[in-house]
């Protein structure tokens, strides 16, 4: 409801309760206005609708790609949309990102953990909680100073200017923005997956990532060992979340399938399989095996299936678990693929070794004849080497061409040495391209970043304390981060306007009238600032 007709209803609901009479309407009608969210629930059908929105547009105009950067805590989230817009004056196809993989390392009470499903679950509801917590934050911090500025023209008789900052209220723009939310495997089977998938759902979730794997053998996409499990398996989980979503009246929210087949060379199950061709059969023909010539060659323990009409003994390691064939990785990713979005997933995600669209497109390609309107969720890893992989794709296309490449060494190409180079200045420029690309040419919707703040964070903090606690002592704070945020204009320079001290004034002053005593008097500190 707009701000002025808010007020008005407002004056008259009060004029029915005769003991309320210390409320001042425009003060409640404010504080409505700077909480437009009341559950995780309204944010999730909310956000389902953006999300919804933009895979259509993307469907009509590939350029319209979204993007989000990883976020492992609610004050993270919350500066990274401020920074959104003040940078590009809204948050248009911009989301925020959750990893497990930083809930699993920054997150959890047992410490930092590897990315292998160990820490607690409630984790993961818990910071998308505390992440739409800061963004709610951000709207009232935001619309604070904007309720403070017209309170200013209104007491000085500025009309026009009140006019302004009142069509501002009514028109702001959310910092509220779909976060897609990772699920691991699961946590456990189908009902863990849902029982969890409710929690994130409604502590604000629109999107749901869930992985292919073995729950209790969950491993990071870029480490070894991956396990996956069969169709049926993962399609009961699909299940299981797309229940979730319908049982809490999200009934557009989405589902990311991503597979790891990729990179995973290991089963834990056989599947199920009623006749040749089916899905349980189209798996298992990627078991390795040995052809059973002979019943002889059956020992004790071993297990026996069919494979495209051959008794065969799968390749099993001391660990009971099987081996698929070399090279089938691709194979049996197409097959994932098709699969997920052919029983209830809106969308994938293909982890792979290395960032390359034409690697990427290939895959995509083959999902599409089936699928045409497929759309891929890409993380764009730090566990890439991406400098050195584009200046090898660089010299790998320039070989093929041709050309020169005697200057270069290959294997050496991230030295520093190239930085300046032709070869060097074009895979910084391919690089530029690569969401551009993959988003025209691979069916990319959505390249997010998983864990980006965890190395700015780290990054930042390596530069502060090299400096504070050597040579430049105090300098290095003024130079490096507070003389910066004040020339940027960052808005942590007042950090206790940020923290809410400004909003917590007010309050004061609604509640207690002129006996309010208030922090933002003459003395506070933070007035050096503007």
């Amino acid at each position: 409801m707009p701000y002025s007709k808010d007020v008005d209803a407002l004056t008259t609901l009060l004029k029915q309760n005769p003991t309320w009479n210390a409320i001042k309407p425009e003060h409640a009608a404010r504080m409505r206005a700077q909480n437009k969210f009341q559950t995780g629930l309204d944010i999730a059908k909310y956000t389902a609708k953006i999300m919804r929105a933009d895979m259509a547009n993307y469907d009509n105009d590939t350029s319209q790609y979204t993007q989000s950067l990883g976020c492992w805590h609610g004050f993270i989230g919350q500066q990274k949309m401020i920074s959104i817009k003040k940078h590009f004056g809204d948050t248009s196809r911009r989301y925020l990102y959750l990893s497990g993989w930083m809930v699993a390392a920054l997150r959890s009470e047992f410490g930092p953990l590897p990315d292998q499903s160990m820490h607690e679950k409630t984790a993961v509801s818990g910071l998308i909680g505390e992440l739409y917590t800061f963004l709610r934050q951000a709207d009232s911090w935001e619309l604070n100073h904007l309720f403070r500025d017209l309170e200013e023209a209104q007491n000085a008789g500025d009309n026009a200017k009140a006019g302004q900052l009142i069509s501002q209220i009514d028109n702001h723009q959310t910092h509220i923005v779909p976060i897609i939310a990772d699920i691991d495997a699961g946590f456990g089977n189908a009902e863990a997956t849902y029982l969890l998938a409710k929690q994130m759902i409604e502590a604000g979730a629109c999107c749901i990532q869930i992985e292919n794997q073995v729950s209790d053998e969950k491993q990071c996409g870029h480490q070894d060992g991956k396990v996956t499990v069969p169709h049926a398996d993962f399609l009961a989980k699909i299940n299981a979340v797309r229940l979730a979503f319908l049982e809490l009246g999200v009934d557009d929210g989405v589902i990311v399938a991503r597979t790891d087949s990729l990179g995973a060379g290991l089963t834990q199950k056989i599947a199920v399989t009623e006749e040749p061709g089916d899905l349980g059969d189209q798996y298992n023909s990627f078991i390795d095996g040995d052809v059973i010539a002979k019943a002889e060659d059956i020992n004790n323990g071993d297990v026996v299936i069919k494979q495209n009409g051959q008794l065969v003994k799968p390749k099993r390691l001391a660990s009971g678990l099987f081996q698929f064939k070399a090279g089938s990785g691709e194979d049996r990713v197409i097959l994932d693929c098709i699969t997920s979005l052919q029983n209830g997933a809106d969308m994938l995600w293909i982890e792979t070794e290395k960032p390359h669209v034409g690697q990427i497109a290939a895959m995509v390609n083959r999902i599409k004849e089936a699928v045409p309107n497929a759309k891929l969720v890409y993380n764009n890893s730090p566990s890439f080497n991406w400098t050195l992989s584009f200046r090898q794709q660089v010299f790998d296309s320039w070989k093929e061409e041709g050309k020169d490449v005697s200057a270069y060494e290959r294997a050496a190409l991230m030295s520093e040495e190239y930085d300046s180079t032709d070869l060097g200045k074009l895979a910084d420029q391919w690089t530029a391209d690569f969401q551009r690309d993959a988003a025209r040419e691979a069916g990319v919707f959505h390249h997010l970043i998983t864990l980006p703040t965890y190395h700015t964070a780290a990054l930042s903090t390596d530069n502060l304390a090299k400096g504070y606690f050597g040579a430049e002592g105090m300098l290095a704070y003024v130079k490096g981060v507070q003389r910066k945020e004040i020339r940027q204009g960052i808005a942590t320079v007042k950090h206790q306007d940020m923290a809410g001290s400004n909003i917590g004034d007010d309050h004061k002053e609604f509640f207690a009238g002129d006996a309010a005593l208030k922090a933002g008097g003459k003395d506070n500190t933070m007035n050096q600032f503007g």
